[in-house]
Formats: C-alpha cells, structure tokens, sequence
C-alpha cells in the first residue's frame, strides 16, 4: 500500500468499525480452529501498523513481519515487539518453528500468492495450520482495491484452489461480512458508476460507527462455525497436504 493509506490506518484502526468487528471474527475463527490447546507460536505476515499483534498475543507468542519501514516502525511501538522487514520469500524464518500464521487481508497484495503460501508451509510446527483473510466477489473491483494496491480478489473456489497449488489442504472456508453485503456492494457499484477514486474507509460519525460495529461483529457468532455462501471477505483455514 502507498505511504497515505498506511497513514490513515494508523489513525483509525483502533475504533474503525471494519477493524474493531474484523478483530472479533478473527478472535473466534482462531478460538474455533486453533492448532492445539495452550499457548501458540504465531506468525502474523504483514503485520502492517500493528492493530492485530495485541489480539494475537492473547493466543501466544508473536513474531511478526512487516515490508513497509514506517508502519513497522509504528507496530514495533505500540506492541514492543521487534517486528522483521521483508518480503516473502526473502525473509529468514525457521522451517517448523509456527503452530499458526495468519494473513489478515494480506494475501491479495502479493503478486506471487501460491509461492508465498507454499514458503509460509515450510514454517509450519507438525499440526500446524495458516489462516487467511482476502477480499472476496471479484466483481467488486473498484477503486478502493486500486487505492489500496490490491493484486485480486478471490472467489471461494479460486482460493481453495490456490491453497491447494501450494501444498496445502483447506478445512474450514467461510465468506463473512455478509450481513453488510448488499449495503457495501452498492457503494461500491455506485462508485464505479460516478467515477470516484480513492478507498471507502473513512471514519463514519460516532452513531453510524457503533451500528456498523455492531452488525459487523455479530457475525462473530457463527463464522468460525458456518460456511457462509456469499460476504465482501472470505476467511480460510488450511493445513500442509499430507504425502
């Protein structure tokens, strides 16, 4: 992502309804499908400014890795943890070493998916499992996937299929932010529509904020457990092939 969309996750990730909610889904999709009881060794890949890495260490220890010098710099401060820099697969990390990874919406930015995936499957502890959240309906493309550097987006199959390429096999798939669909996906058409540029998250007010919070993160409830046919993301959870 460019300089300014790094910017401006610095200054509303922490109440922005789209990461509030997005943490309480992941929460429960770890909670739901987590390698092994106890404490965890987790690798969090494109750790971005560093909104997750709290969330993350209540599952276990943290190691992170951010390309982007400035927002490291701003995750390393706020977490305290010494974060890598890099890019897969040009990032020294030992093989075996992670009960789990995660990529939060991390995976479309990455031109080379299948050979990143494939790399991060090498890191894997024995029943270890990766889990990847992506923007999902690749017919809502739109300026905001431009702004935000985005390579794709993915359809359910084209997502499970990529895991598959690089080794490894899917066991739980679900698309979420569903309940919002329709509302996002006419933003998104009407942009097209009127030509507008630029990404869709800016701070709403204080009222319209709480609501979209809330809807967002109900789906906290059933996520981590239904296979939700259609919803603008998709979350995957997937384990090394076994040969």
């Amino acid at each position: 992502m460019d300089r300014a969309a790094y910017d401006r996750m610095a200054e509303i990730d922490k109440d922005h309804w789209w990461f509030v909610a997005r943490r309480k889904i992941i929460a429960a999709l770890i909670e739901r499908h987590r390698p092994k009881a106890g404490p965890l060794r987790i690798l969090e890949v494109g750790a971005g400014t560093g909104s997750n890495l709290a969330l993350l260490q209540r599952f276990g220890s943290v190691d992170a890795i951010e390309p982007d010098d400035d927002a490291r710099a701003f995750a390393e401060q706020r977490s305290g943890l010494s974060i890598k820099g890099g890019y897969l697969p040009h990032v020294p990390l030992d093989d075996g070493a992670y009960d789990l990874i995660v990529l939060l919406d991390v995976l479309e930015h990455i031109p080379q998916d299948v050979e990143a995936l494939a790399y991060l499957r090498t890191k894997l502890a024995p029943g270890g499992r990766i889990l990847v959240t992506v923007p999902g309906a690749p017919w809502m493309w739109s300026a905001h996937d431009v702004a935000h550097h985005h390579q794709r987006r993915y359809t359910g199959r084209q997502l499970r299929e990529t895991f598959q390429r690089a080794g490894l096999a899917p066991r739980f798939l679900s698309h979420f932010n569903t309940l919002l669909f329709p509302l996002i996906a006419l933003v998104r058409l009407i942009g097209k529509v009127t030509g507008k540029e630029g990404g869709d998250d800016a701070m709403p007010s204080r009222p319209v904020n709480a609501v979209l919070t809330a809807l967002f993160g109900a789906e906290r409830h059933w996520v981590a457990s239904l296979s939700m046919p259609f919803g603008v993301s998709i979350a995957i959870v997937a384990a090394p092939t076994m040969r």
